[in-house]
């Protein structure tokens, strides 16, 4: 959607420095409010890229954010990590959108990769974060690890024949369950192609990892929030019956992993209504 036609703030790009080299990102805010703008750093999925925020990004800014999406160490059009990287060397992008926004504080939204990424940094410096909304969050059984270990997002060697490039259709079709749009798929297969040879490595550290301590050990104000038909519907769930008194809830119904193509405007209103509480 071209937000220049829609009258909604325009979308910005931009590099600045991190821990892991540039990192690349996206802004959006109403130039002339700025001085009211509330900070807001949203964190993709694995494999893409900020690109998975460009249609909520405007209508954020409209309600008042100064919204950055920066491109994860070796996602998009950032540096990749060095070998052997940890999740809090991918989430020190965090810190890096900060200074962008030119402030020591600010609300978080992660979607899968990005909520674990936003969890991690909010349990170790939740001096830096006002509210934090969480995605769909991968809270796994060990049969959903199983399961999502057998998904493969690395590079896939070029065959002369193109069977590869089928190879990275069949596997955004089958990662995708309930999808829709056709466009949406093709669109995010290539952009998975564009950096694959390092935008899995996040993947299996999120596999991995001890999230049940990273999540008793939040602080701030967060939001589980998942929606019917994405497939960590039952593990944002389970995360927030974690902690029932503490994790805020909401759900949409349908959708798939990409509710925040499919669902735009839904998708602004949950998130909106939790950080102006």
């Amino acid at each position: 959607m071209d937000s220049i036609n829609l009258g909604l703030p325009v979308i910005r790009r931009g590099y600045c420095e991190g821990r892991t080299g540039q990192v690349h990102y996206r802004r959006c805010r109403v130039e002339a409010s700025r001085a009211r703008t509330r900070p807001l750093v949203l964190l993709h999925q694995s494999p893409l890229s900020s690109t998975q925020f460009e249609r909520v990004m405007p209508a954020l800014a409209a309600n008042g954010f100064d919204v950055v999406a920066p491109d994860m160490p070796g996602f998009g059009m950032s540096d990749a990590a060095p070998e052997g990287a940890d999740l809090e060397l991918f989430a020190s992008v965090i810190p890096a959108a900060l200074g962008v926004l030119g402030c020591t504080r600010a609300d978080i939204v992660g979607h899968h990769t990005g909520a674990v990424l936003g969890a991690v940094f909010a349990a170790e410096q939740p001096q830096a974060v006002n509210r934090l909304v969480l995605n769909g969050f991968p809270l796994l059984s060990q049969a959903e690890r199983e399961h999502f270990a057998t998904f493969y997002f690395g590079p896939k060697e070029p065959k002369p024949d193109g069977s590869h490039l089928l190879v990275a259709w069949e596997n955004r079709l089958r990662s995708t369950p309930g999808w829709t749009d056709i466009a949406l798929m093709h669109r995010y297969t290539v952009e998975a192609l564009h950096r694959g040879g390092t935008n899995w490595k996040a993947f299996p550290l999120v596999i991995d990892a001890d999230l049940h301590e990273v999540l008793q050990r939040l602080r701030v104000p967060t939001l589980m929030f998942t929606n019917t038909g994405e497939d960590l519907y039952d593990s944002t769930r389970r995360a927030q019956a974690m902690r029932p008194d503490f994790f805020a809830y909401a759900e949409l119904t349908g959708g798939s992993h990409d509710i925040v193509d499919e669902q735009p405007d839904a998708w602004v209103r949950v998130v909106t209504d939790f950080l102006s509480n």
